[in-house]
């Protein structure tokens, strides 16, 4: 039994367990996520083949978000999954480490440090309505990646270089310097994440004009400590269908939770 570093193919793997257990991931995330940290996935190995998977990425010196935390039906009960636990949590060091976990698992997360600090709801939005203006497209990079950095209060810089460079199935759009949202085409439908706004009507229009790429239906994730989230969810006839406990082991980071109406990733954060 071997704990290691996943290649990029196992970091696609994972995914497929991901999708598996019907957490629906993004059809270009594994570029993305694998330029975060290319360090930060990690498999545990029987027999020559991974069994189980988990990923802790770290987002510059202060921060490491938790997350692909998984394990083979017929492996688990074992204590593979806590094995390849403990050796993913040394790769953040000092550093805070965040997580989105479910509810049913809050206590076991508890038992290793973590200490919830709100949630994570993921809404299906009805965009049903008139069109809106078309948005620009996200040209200045950098200052998208110090907008993340200013709101979020985490130097993410490998990740959102890599998240906000469009592909196929992901786009990143704007309505200005100070307003950022990413649409990214997943297993079943699409994701928005991030969304940051300065207001209630300026997210919206956010939504709507990138949702007119998406395929299928539209999925949500706000972070439950800004109201405003929760109203845009409201406005957008959102139905809730999943939800996780925001956790973090070490002081949270100071997140501008009044302009963050969108969390990037339950996996990266």
């Amino acid at each position: 039994m071997i704990n290691r570093i996943a290649s990029r193919e196992e970091i696609a793997l994972m995914l497929e367990w991901a999708a598996a257990e019907g957490w629906n991931p993004g059809l270009d995330d594994v570029d993305a996520f694998s330029q975060a940290d290319p360090r930060g996935f990690f498999v545990r190995e029987v027999d020559g083949a991974p069994i189980a998977a988990i990923s802790v990425v770290n987002h510059g010196d202060d921060l490491a978000f938790l997350g692909l935390y998984l394990c083979q039906p017929e492996f688990r009960g074992q204590g593979h999954g806590y094995a390849l636990w403990h050796h993913a949590l040394a790769h953040a060091g000092g550093r805070t480490i965040g997580l989105d976990g479910v509810p049913a698992q809050e206590a076991n997360y508890a038992r290793s440090g973590f200490q919830r600090t709100g949630a994570s709801i993921r809404y299906m939005l009805d965009l049903s309505g008139p069109p809106v203006a078309a948005l620009d497209p996200v040209v200045d990079l950098g200052a998208a990646i110090a907008l993340d950095r200013a709101v979020n209060c985490a130097d993410r810089e490998p990740f959102m270089k890599a998240w906000l460079t469009d592909t196929p199935t992901r786009r990143s759009f704007s309505l200005g310097r100070e307003t950022l949202i990413t649409l990214r085409q997943c297993r079943e439908g699409a994701k928005i994440g991030p969304l940051i706004a300065s207001n209630l009507d300026d997210a919206e229009v956010l939504v709507r004009g990138a949702a007119a790429h998406a395929t299928g239906p539209v999925f949500l994730d706000i972070p439950d400590a800004n109201p405003a989230a929760a109203a845009l969810a409201a406005r957008l006839g959102g139905v809730e269908t999943f939800r996780t406990a925001r956790m973090y082991r070490g002081t949270p980071p100071a997140t501008n939770h009044t302009r963050l109406f969108g969390i990037a990733t339950m996996e990266l954060g």
